[in-house]
């Protein structure tokens, strides 16, 4: 009941005003997930261009399976992939196509450290690397050593 009346007050045309603003913040605050803000995201290309090497990438990463940002420089040097000026505009561009929905990025732990992935939505190899890594890091717990406590002289 209380809800109709909030939603009816954020959906007015003349502004709603403060209770419009607390509805607009209520509503982002509780949805699912956020889209990635592509207007912010400059590749420093036309955007034929962008979706040009964007396509190049993405065969490089479907090929050689999920792989982190430094081997997908690697590999993209190696298969030749045009229209990169360095590995921060690659970083840039894959992180356009992650806002596309294009790739999935990962966390792998290796140890106790993480590894983050690129990977295509749908490689099997990638399903295969989450399930071993869902549990997160497992640590040893350590056995303490007995403390050797001082005299107390009187």
């Amino acid at each position: 009941m209380w809800f109709r009346s909030i939603q009816r007050i954020g959906n007015t045309d003349g502004g709603g005003g403060l209770p419009g603003l607390v509805f607009n913040t209520f509503a982002r605050h509780f949805s699912r997930k956020r889209a990635e803000n592509l207007r912010k995201i400059n590749p420093k290309l036309t955007p034929q261009e962008a979706s040009l090497v964007a396509q190049d990438l993405y065969g490089v990463i479907q090929q050689h399976g999920p792989l982190t940002v430094s081997n997908a420089w690697i590999k993209a040097q190696e298969s030749g992939v045009n229209g990169l000026s360095s590995k921060t505009h690659m970083k840039l561009l894959l992180k356009w196509m992650r806002g596309r929905r294009m790739l999935n990025l990962f966390c792998h732990y290796v140890g106790s450290n993480k590894k983050f992935l690129l990977c295509t939505p749908d490689d099997p190899r990638a399903e295969e690397l989450k399930n071993s890594s869902e549990s997160g890091p497992q640590r040893k717990k350590r056995a303490k050593s007995p403390t050797k406590r001082r005299k107390t002289s009187k």
